[in-house]
């Protein structure tokens, strides 16, 4: 970490690494698309599946109604839950636990709770609490299969805009293991193969002892990191092997494999809407949400560099650049570009610790989750996030030209917008009820006033409205000055991870549901098109107002008020 002045070479490396981005994540939309598509639409199962088939006892030719899909998800996902909870409880008879005890209940439910819910918030040092084993068989799975989980949810909302009259949408237990064994697991060993070639470790040492300069002794971790690290950027989850996560040099060693874990972080996310418009059989429709998708991501990332690059006060304007908190090997735009992508998804990784952007610098991570994720959201909730939104902007569109509104073919009556309705009000609901009751119920108050804010103030309120829009929103990143690891927030902040990820799963699977019942409904002089730059316009409007009514007055009390009154 330190000051550096970020000159005119500076400037245009980091422009380099953006315009990098954008070109690899055009080549892949294509190809990574389609092949995401014949996964989901293919009729033939490989070898390896059939036997887990035959091991689970699932027939792969036999589908499920919306509330059996949606009950395979939950009944997966607690007992996913379960496990977890009981390799941290009985860590320390496990092989491989490096000596280390087991995890205390509260902990260990706060974070088997958010590895299911995808969001891998971390209220502890994982080098320090976690052996080797339950990172592999419990972190590292969990990562794999809520991943997974999201995937098959946004297959399965998209058959229901693509089916006509069916009551069935799929089988999940087909979606979720095609999804790990065609999708996830060959990405995550390449990526893992070229992080390790780029420097990260991987090995299974505990702590190696060695004598620094001073002559103190210094116990250094090792571990199978690269594979974590591949998973936990493509399946978007963020939870770090280390506490720093990837501003530590074991996890992100360069700039260059900087660059590859922001591509992993978006590789799938932004490809979804190429399967999306394969199987609605409409590309066009594809390239629209792409297109909203790319347009916020751009917008907040200029915002957000543009925070930093001005600096937020007399201290850093001196200093040369706001440089606290940051990596020198990535610098301000490296560190942005992380930002953005990490929070624009719901992956959570870090390189630079966002508590120590400037007042408004720390806020685009905030709005980026306030968002909903979408932009372009993590594997599977980005792209079932977006066509929610969609659903309440054709909704919109409907209401001004008088027609009853139409989407895809499928008209969007009463059930259909109550459901997308729901699903939006959802986070915010746990957003501002969370952040209210650590302040509203004097207990409590005290308690996080007294143990966890790092910083009172307005910027102590971000703190906390930061640790519960990253939970509800199952993202996973931290303003670092906050100190989660107590019984309300261990407690609050798992439940809101809990309702975050599964409430939303409901309505989306219940929307699929309605919309695969239904015949396709030609199309007439009145249907609005939802392919052209006009609905690309009004989605991305719907998609910032809502946000903006929701959040606004919270945010004029914690970081609008820190960073415009100085």
């Amino acid at each position: 970490m330190g000051a550096a002045s970020l000159d005119s070479a500076g400037l245009w490396l980091g422009v380099l690494q953006a315009a990098t981005l954008i070109v690899v994540l055009v080549l892949l939309y294509r190809p990574l698309g389609d092949y995401m598509a014949r996964v989901y639409t293919g009729a033939k199962d490989l070898r390896v599946e059939r036997g887990l088939y035959r091991l689970i006892g699932v027939d792969p030719s036999s589908e499920q109604t919306w509330r059996a899909y949606a009950r395979s998800v939950l009944a997966f996902s607690v007992v996913g839950l379960l496990l977890l909870y009981l390799l941290q409880r009985v860590q320390q008879v496990l092989p491989l636990s490096l000596g280390l005890p087991a995890v205390p209940e509260g902990l260990a439910f706060n974070t088997a709770a958010s590895f299911v819910a995808n969001t891998n918030w971390q209220s502890y040092s994982p080098e320090q609490t976690m052996g080797h084993l339950v990172q592999l068989a419990g972190l590292a799975v969990q990562n794999f299969t809520s991943a997974a989980v999201g995937i098959a949810i946004a297959i399965a909302l998209v058959r229901g805009f693509a089916r006509r009259g069916s009551a069935t949408i799929g089988n999940f237990w087909v979606d979720l293991i095609r999804g790990l064994i065609r999708l996830l697991l060959p990405l995550a060993v390449l990526s893992a193969l070229a992080l390790i070639a780029g420097g990260v470790v991987q090995n299974l040492s505990g702590f190696t002892e060695v004598h620094t300069l001073a002559g103190t002794a210094q116990a250094i971790p090792g571990g199978p990191v690269a594979s974590q690290e591949a998973i936990k950027l493509l399946g978007t989850n963020g939870g770090g092997f280390y506490n720093a996560n990837s501003a530590h040099p074991f996890e992100n060693p360069t700039p260059w494999t900087n660059l590859l874990e922001i591509i992993l972080i978006l590789a799938i996310p932004f490809a979804l809407p190429r399967t999306f418009g394969r199987i609605v059989g409409d590309h066009r429709q594809g390239y629209a949400i792409a297109a909203v998708m790319g347009t916020i991501f751009l917008v907040s990332l200029i915002a957000l560099s543009a925070f930093e690059l001005s600096g937020g006060g007399t201290a850093t304007q001196l200093a040369g650049s706001a440089m606290e908190g940051k990596e020198q090997r990535f610098g301000i735009l490296g560190s942005t570009l992380f930002g953005t992508a990490s929070t624009l998804t719901s992956t959570g990784a870090v390189n630079a610790m966002h508590d120590s952007f400037t007042p408004l610098g720390g806020m685009m991570p905030m709005i980026n989750m306030m968002l909903g994720e979408v932009a372009p959201g993590g594997v599977g909730s980005g792209l079932y996030g977006m066509l929610m939104l969609a659903v309440i902007a054709v909704f919109v569109g409907g209401l001004l030209v008088g027609r009853t509104p139409e989407y895809l073919g499928k008209r969007l009556g009463p059930r259909e917008i109550k459901l997308a309705s729901l699903y939006i009000l959802v986070t915010p609901t746990l957003v501002l009820a969370g952040t209210a009751l650590s302040f509203a119920i004097p207990p409590i108050r005290a308690d996080v006033e007294k143990t966890s804010i790092l910083n009172p103030g307005p910027h102590g309120l971000s703190e906390v409205l930061y640790a519960f829009t990253s939970a509800a929103n199952n993202n996973g990143s931290a303003f670092a000055g906050l100190t989660a690891n107590t019984p309300w927030l261990n407690t609050a902040l798992g439940v809101a991870m809990l309702l975050g990820r599964f409430v939303p799963i409901v309505f989306v699977l219940a929307l699929a549901g309605s919309l695969a019942r239904q015949q396709h409904v030609p199309e007439t002089a009145g249907t609005l098109p939802t392919h052209r730059p006009q609905f690309v316009g009004l989605l991305i409007a719907v998609s910032v107002v809502v946000t903006a009514l929701t959040y606004f007055p919270v945010l004029t009390l914690g970081p609008l008020a820190e960073g415009l009154v100085r």
